[in-house]
């Protein structure tokens, strides 16, 4: 370790201490998790569902798509109803109208003042009350709730069925026709609903906040921010202005500088040795990474305009064939298959130059994941296809088809292959990596230990997301489905970029070996430090308890903390441009990681933490204010990490042709310019007006068809429009240069 010693104890204690945390956290979730009934029985003895019923419920509802068709405890898509909410509200209604009739007959919202708020007091009573035996396990309801139960099924299996007094409703929702063609299912699907609603008002035993920490905003029976929410939440804003303090002092006083500018070799390094054959071969990766990006951004943009239309695309009634649940399903996958591919891609150009050439066998290695990539996406895409058009065999959905959870939505087949191909990436990787460990003494390779290091946690880490089935608590899901969409991708490709990013412009001589190692090594220790607990503000209200809660809003607030420098490492590597004349070669990379660094302070940073707070995201969770977040981040971070990653190697295996100055300038602005339309103009406002809505009325009405097909509301999706073609016609540029200039033409110059 040498030099970096201290640097290296500081990363390897954060990452023992985050990960013990995380993991005995972890413990806390498996224990605490919202209990399953044996049976949900009537006061006078009838059985209305079991633990059987409801787990089978579970399975119907991921095979319809399950959270890319509307969300469970604010954890899907935004177009139909959070199903926890809608279901909570229209049961506590219908026992309301019960009780009137019962007790007044009239209706309720014709009673007095006191009678309604005799009713209410009651409603509140019954239903925040944890009527669970822990001995037989068994949920006692009471003969006026099941009715009301009885009616918000029937509600429910008429909307995933055909029901024509239901036909708008699916409309508004974006729900095909016949969403769930058999009624057993669906009857079991309404099972697992009211499980999610049961779990979202009683409370847990010993305190007086419900199993989701009172989630859904629901005011009819008292849903409302804990203390301990109130709490953590004002912890959360002390901790991220005691780091950015912390922060700001460390990097004036602490930072290491060059005491001596490095002096710019006269010829790009790394051009210096002959490209070997497996560089040679990562074009066919280069030409997936488009490939699937321009299908991302067109996919996209046809889903978009089912939040407008619904069924129907411009009149045309798409939804029979192409389903909002499909086509978003296929938007979120392909998005991490080409950002994952281009990171893979880059890997693989590093390694020869790590490792001095080709070892044996290397381009067939290279040729081999290919095909091996090409196999998950054609299968992932079309079991999602046939197991939402419910043409899929039962038990094969789950394993073929469509697990129904956002970002691992491909078939559990599909998800192992894909890990074994992570496996063999970095088997390729460590062929490379460990040879040149091995020539490299002392402190000299510390940067590239870091680079392996993360290389090997990039192809294990997504095998935390094998850690469920298909039949596991829907709380304990979400904690492993959260190490791989936040920990994978948010905390170890971030740690990869910084480590081969450092890399490369070490080995072009650009920055010190030295510089660039410490850089390297504090970068990893401000991502993890945060990041790793930092999980759990996804699991405020997914099941858990308070101390996960304390957790996720102490550790999250510091992963705003280093975003707040990148600024300025972007300005440096952006003045690298001037130090040789063959840099401007490397201008669009380089200004692709220029705008990686804006949106990390906008999009993760100002959006990401706008959400971060429990009490902020007790109102906003699953509104279209996460949809800020989300694509501020995953496209303007990861996504330009990605092009910009591209756009490198294609400039290396390809040292031939020049950039295309227009076309890029079209590209690179179109992009960034299509996101903050897509953002500000529609995004951003109605998730605003979504959220006046959650705090005045409830969850329920924010995400109701009733609110959203307002027609100011409607106004501003239509709004969205401009900013999708904009994004579009950027995407298209960029597709052009790389693929038709770059890969095709070999050559083509400005």
């Amino acid at each position: 370790m040498g030099e970096y010693r201290k640097l290296w104890w500081t990363l390897i204690a954060v990452l023992t201490v985050t990960f013990a945390i995380l993991g005995i956290s972890g413990v806390e979730v498996y224990r605490k998790a919202p209990p399953i009934p044996a049976e949900v029985v009537t006061a006078s003895g009838e059985v209305l569902m079991t633990r059987e019923d409801i787990m089978a419920g579970q399975a119907a509802w991921q095979s319809t798509g399950g959270m890319q068709l509307g969300s469970i405890w604010g954890h899907g898509a935004y177009q139909a109803p959070d199903w926890s909410a809608d279901w909570l509200h229209r049961e506590l209604t219908a026992w309301l109208t019960l009780a009137a009739e019962d007790g007044y007959g009239k209706p309720f919202d014709t009673l007095a003042v006191e009678q309604k708020a005799a009713l209410t007091y009651q409603l509140k009573q019954e239903y925040r009350h944890n009527a669970l035996d822990p001995a037989t396990g068994i949920v006692t309801v009471s003969d006026r709730r099941a009715r009301a139960i009885a009616l918000v099924a029937a509600h429910y299996e008429g909307l995933y069925g055909n029901d024509s007094a239901l036909r708008e409703m699916r409309d508004n929702y974006a729900m095909k026709e016949d969403t769930l063609p058999s009624a057993e299912k669906r009857q079991k699907l309404a099972d697992f609903f009211f499980w999610t609603a049961w779990a979202a008002s009683t409370e847990r035993p010993g305190t007086v906040a419900t199993y989701t920490n009172n989630w859904p905003p629901e005011p009819l029976i008292g849903n409302q921010p804990t203390p301990e929410n109130i709490l953590w939440s004002l912890a959360c804003v002390v901790i991220l202005i005691a780091g950015v303090g912390a922060l700001i002092w460390g990097w004036a006083f602490l930072r290491r500088h060059d005491d001596t500018p490095l002096v710019a070799a006269d010829k790009d390094p790394l051009t210096l040795a002959a490209l070997t054959p497996s560089q040679r071969a990562l074009g066919k990766y280069l030409f997936v990474v488009l490939a699937l990006f321009i299908f991302q951004i067109f996919i996209g943009g046809f889903t978009a305009h089912y939040t407008i239309e619904g069924q129907s695309f411009y009149g045309i009634d798409v939804s029979q064939y192409f389903p909002y649940a499909l086509t978003r399903t296929w938007h979120v996958q392909s998005a991490v298959l080409w950002i994952a591919t281009a990171f893979l891609a880059a890997g693989l150009f590093l390694a020869p130059v790590i490792h001095g050439g080709d070892p044996k066998h290397q381009k067939l290695g290279v040729d081999l994941l290919f095909w091996a990539l090409i196999l998950v996406v054609v299968g992932s895409f079309a079991g999602n296809y046939f197991a939402i058009a419910q043409e899929m065999p039962d038990g094969l959905g789950f394993w073929l088809g469509h697990q129904g959870y956002e970002f691992l939505d491909l078939g559990r087949v599909w998800q192992l292959a894909l890990f074994a191909g992570l496996l063999f990436w970095l088997v390729l990787m460590l062929r490379c990596m460990m040879p040149a460990l091995r020539r490299e003494k002392g402190g000299d390779r510390s940067l590239l230990l870091l680079l392996t290091v993360s290389t090997v946690a990039i192809g294990l880490f997504y095998g935390s997301g094998l850690f469920y089935g298909e039949r596991t608590h829907i709380t304990i899901m979400e904690y492993w489905r959260w190490w791989v969409v936040h920990l994978w991708v948010e905390g170890i490709f971030e740690v990869f970029a910084t480590a081969a990013i450092a890399f490369i412009f070490a080995s072009m001589g650009l920055v010190s070996k030295r510089i660039a190692t410490a850089a390297s090594l504090a970068s990893a220790s401000l991502f993890m430090v945060g990041g790793v607990p930092g999980t759990f503000h996804h699991l405020y209200f997914s099941g858990t308890t308070t101390p996960v809660m304390a957790v996720g809003a102490a550790f999250s607030a510091l992963e705003v903390v280093p975003l707040i420098v990148l600024g300025y490492e972007a300005w440096e590597h952006w003045s690298l441009r001037d130090r040789a004349p063959w840099m401007r070669s490397l201008r669009w990379p380089l200004i692709c990681f220029v705008a990686v660094a804006f949106w990390n302070m906008l999009g993760a940073g100002v959006f990401g933490f706008m959400i971060n707070t429990p009490v902020a995201l007790f109102y906003l969770q699953g509104l279209n204010t996460t949809a800020v977040h989300a694509h501020a981040a995953l496209f303007g971070v990861y996504g330009f990490l990605a092009l910009g990653f591209t756009l490198l190697v294609l400039r290396y295996i390809r040292p031939e042709i020049a950039f295309n100055e227009r076309l890029m300038r079209v590209g690179f602005w179109g992009l960034n310019a299509g996101l903050v339309l897509m953002i500000f103009t529609s995004l951003l406002p109605v998730g605003l007006f979504q959220f006046e809505a959650s705090v005045t009325t409830g969850m329920w009405y924010a995400r109701s068809d009733t609110f959203l097909q307002q027609g100011f509301l409607e106004t501003l999706r239509w709004v969205r429009t401009f900013g999708d073609v904009v994004f579009i016609v950027g995407g298209v540029a960029v597709a052009w240069q790389v693929v038709i200039l770059g890969l095709w033409r070999k050559g083509a110059r400005a």
